[in-house]
């Protein structure tokens, strides 16, 4: 999907929705992220929760450092059975 696709259908989209709170929410969300620089949150962590950040990225990836569904539920069933 080229740039002027992708400009047209969202163009499209947006002539489409009559709901003004949702225009007016994506609209914020553009205008938020036209402003902001990449890296800019990244820049403001310390290098301590960088290096958390990055630790969790790569254990993530470790198949066996995985939790499983059931282990999860039987973990937290204290707050999945309210």
């Amino acid at each position: 999907m080229g740039l002027a696709s992708i400009k047209t259908d969202f163009h499209q989209l947006i002539d489409e929705i009559e709901n003004e709170e949702l225009l007016y929410s994506f609209y914020q969300l553009l205008v938020q992220r036209s402003q902001g620089k990449n890296g800019q949150i990244w820049e403001s962590l310390t290098d301590e929760v960088k290096n958390e950040l990055l630790l969790a990225d790569e254990e993530s990836k470790n198949p066996n450092s995985w939790v499983s569904d059931d282990e999860t539920r039987q973990k937290h069933q204290q707050w999945l059975s309210k």
